[in-house]
């Protein structure tokens, strides 16, 4: 095998999930999304079908969807990027993280990673050849400490990872905050990148920022987003990168080498959505969220859990009060009790962090999630009383 998958192993993740469906339990642990497909989306897809558009589109996705992005950006992040030369349409979000890591990275070029970081942009660096340089987040809010941040910056750094809202703590970033990156890019001659897959879900009032919309940013950030968590359609594998043309150029290239295209029928009927969408939708999914956020948050302080109360995202992190001398263990109890599964945290750590963390997903129907909740209460409330 390639030197490469040395440094590769399968998330812990997918190794709870396959643990789960093993034991029959509730799956919180991977953010799967499984929840019903807006009609609307539906409808697009199977006129798309009707009308055979099964062929490959251009690399960079269909006009049409591709002029929806560029509107939804300018209206909404307030980032106005060009539909033509300026915007790809990938297989997902991480489609996206990917190319445009092997756009930049050669090999032993580092890119900072604020932690907890999403495992995948993890891997994802090691497998371009670059070095992930992680900078702890501080607890319990996950705070920026941009001081730990430039420190790390040397003379190999190539580019800064911005992941709000966050996966796995639901950190939302703040204007103030992501102003301190646009300056230490600046100063440092660095890429940002960013991931803003969740932005559509946030919480007590807070508003999603883009990092390129800060003045001095957008010239050296490539904004990555996507459809995946927005409209419940994580297996179909749409998103985007949008970044200057030079860089557009580049992982439009890669993402022809890699993909050809991104499912051209689901391209028309994301575009056919986004089109029709009315606002009430994205306040009710928020609203959603907010109210399976609470109800997961209840659970734990019942239970002494300790959560970490995200302001966007669909995860809750946790410190469990249960056997184990690491994450995976107490992971593994939690499961084995319970028959729900959770992340251990240290999946989202370097260097040994995370060990008192488990992080659960609530991007969950409401049978599922109240199946949880109970479960949890039934196997832990009971020993937390007896105590």
């Amino acid at each position: 095998m390639a030197s490469r998958m040395r440094a590769l192993a399968q998330s812990d993740i997918r190794r709870m999930t396959l643990e789960c469906d093993r034991m029959g339990g509730v799956n919180l642990g991977q953010g799967v999304c499984d929840l019903p497909t807006l009609p609307l989306l539906i409808e697009g897809a199977a006129e798309a079908i009707a009308a055979h558009k099964s062929t490959y589109s251009r690399y960079d996705g269909i006009a049409e969807l591709r002029h929806h992005i560029a509107r939804r950006l300018r209206e909404k992040n307030e980032v106005p990027y060009a539909e033509e030369g300026e915007i790809v349409i990938t297989s997902g979000s991480t489609g996206a993280f990917a190319m445009a890591m092997m756009a930049f990275l050669d090999p032993g070029d580092d890119v900072i990673l604020p932690e907890p970081f999403y495992g995948y942009h993890w891997n994802t660096i090691l497998a371009a050849g670059g070095i992930p340089k992680p900078v702890p987040l501080l607890e319990p809010d996950f705070g920026l400490d941009i001081a730990a941040l430039e420190r790390a910056i040397g003379p190999r750094t190539r580019m800064i990872v911005v992941c709000t809202p966050a996966n796995p703590c639901g950190k939302v970033w703040t204007a103030d905050e992501l102003d301190a990156i646009t300056a230490l890019i600046r100063k440092h001659d660095l890429w940002a990148i960013t991931d803003e897959i969740y932005e559509d879900i946030l919480y007590d009032g807070r508003r999603h920022v883009s990092l390129a919309s800060r003045p001095g940013a957008r010239e050296r950030t490539i904004t990555v987003s996507g459809f995946s968590k927005t409209f419940s359609i994580t297996g179909w594998r749409l998103g985007f990168a949008a970044a200057p043309p030079r860089v557009a150029h580049a992982i439009g290239i890669l993402n022809d080498l890699f993909y050809v295209c991104a499912p051209t029928p689901l391209q028309h009927a994301v575009a056919y959505a986004l089109a029709r969408v009315e606002p009430s939708y994205f306040e009710d999914l928020r609203r959603d969220y907010a109210r399976k956020r609470d109800l997961l948050i209840a659970v734990a302080d019942e239970l002494g859990w300790s959560p970490r109360k995200p302001s966007g995202a669909y995860y809750l992190m946790v410190e469990p009060k249960v056997p184990g001398t690491n994450a995976r263990e107490k992971a593994d109890y939690v499961l084995r009790q319970s028959g729900v599964a959770g992340v251990p945290g240290s999946a989202f750590f370097a260097d040994g962090g995370g060990e008192h963390l488990l992080r659960f997903s609530f991007a969950k129907t409401e049978a599922d999630l109240n199946a949880a909740a109970k479960r949890l209460r039934e196997a832990f409330l009971v020993t937390k009383e007896t105590e």
